[in-house]
């Protein structure tokens, strides 16, 4: 049995998911004729209260696609060093929008209102950059699935009104965080102009992104995703994927929570273990001691049929997920274990 723990994304549609796509009503949404399409975005729309939405193959180009509607080119945008949008989108903000990014040295994928103040602050004349943007990333992913607290978000959102800069939040694994903390997507929607939210994370669709915000963003997000080439046709066998997923698999996300801090419990007692960051979702990041080298120790696990990823300065990641069964848990835990036996 193998036991893929590389991501949250490696899982497959449940039997209620193809069902709802087999059965799916579609049409060309280019058009804006694909009626399961429009339910799933006018679904997303309201339950983050914002007044449109729009339905993308992937979050990354969601992500591109407001970075672009909120910037011009030669603008900056601030985000955290770790951040996504910086580290994990192939430089699409420079390639993409023609912007520039100001990071901040935040703690997790995380930074604080004071920190974005400094960084806007300074001098405004013709050497430097227009300032824009603000980009959030919640639950951060190199940070180790943190969740930021919800009443810095709204004093980073003072920081940004009082520099006219808009507020975009990378809601990759949103979902994970409203769970974690018993937040409700309102919350969100009350706070940033636009939010890209991820289905084929832990919500374990196939495919497909929902970016919100208002219904003139929306409008300019329409041409911009025509524009990255993200127009698609009778796309509502995936959007109906999408709406299983809200329908069926957010509260179990606590279940994905639940088994990746046992998995961290069982890693800070093995001796060859050097740090486990702290868990508070579904991604565990832990280092080995020295004397091991980390994709040395991912190889072996994967000998075992167990697949590990690392996330470089010498982190190895683990994710839950959907797929992530009891009996794969037990696998696993007894695996860690048993190498602190056989090697040391």
């Amino acid at each position: 049995m193998q036991v893929n723990l590389i991501s949250d994304t490696v899982t497959k549609p449940t039997e209620g998911m193809l069902k709802a796509m087999m059965n799916a009503n579609v049409g060309d949404d280019v058009f804006k004729g694909d009626p399961t399409v429009n339910l799933l975005q006018e679904k997303v729309a309201d339950m983050f209260g914002m007044e449109d939405a729009l339905f993308f193959p992937s979050g990354t180009m969601a992500n591109q696609t407001a970075i672009k509607l909120h910037t011009q080119p030669g603008d900056k945008l601030f985000c955290d060093k770790w951040a996504h949008v910086y580290n994990y989108e192939g430089g699409g903000a420079a390639f993409n929008a023609g912007v520039s990014c100001k990071l901040i040295d935040g703690d997790r994928g995380m930074f604080t209102a004071d920190q974005l103040q400094y960084a806007a602050e300074g001098r405004s004349d013709i050497h430097v950059p227009y300032s824009r943007l603000v980009c959030i990333e919640n639950t951060t992913n190199k940070g180790g699935g943190a969740c930021w607290d919800f009443e810095e978000l709204k004093n980073i959102k003072k920081v940004s009104d009082q520099f006219n800069l808009s507020y975009h939040l990378d809601g990759a694994r949103l979902f994970n965080a409203l769970v974690e903390k018993n937040e409700t997507p309102k919350q969100y929607g009350e706070l940033f102009d636009t939010i890209s939210i991820c289905l084929s994370k832990g919500l374990g669709a196939p495919i497909g992104s929902v970016l919100v915000g208002s219904k003139e963003h929306m409008e300019k997000a329409l041409r911009i995703r025509k524009l990255f080439g993200g127009a698609m046709r009778q796309v509502g066998y995936l959007a109906a994927a999408g709406i299983y997923a809200l329908d069926h698999h957010v509260i179990r996300l606590q279940e994905d929570h639940q088994k990746a801090k046992e998995i961290g419990e069982t890693l800070a007692q093995l001796s060859y273990v050097k740090k486990v960051e702290p868990i508070e979702t579904n991604i565990v990041i832990f280092y080995v001691n020295e004397n091991i080298n980390a994709n040395d120790f991912i190889k072996d696990m994967e000998d075992k049929g167990i697949l590990l990823i690392p996330m470089g300065e010498g982190k190895i990641r683990i994710v839950t997920h959907l797929d992530y069964t009891d009996k794969m848990h037990k696998i696993l835990l007894q695996a860690l274990q048993n190498y602190q036996m056989l090697k040391f």
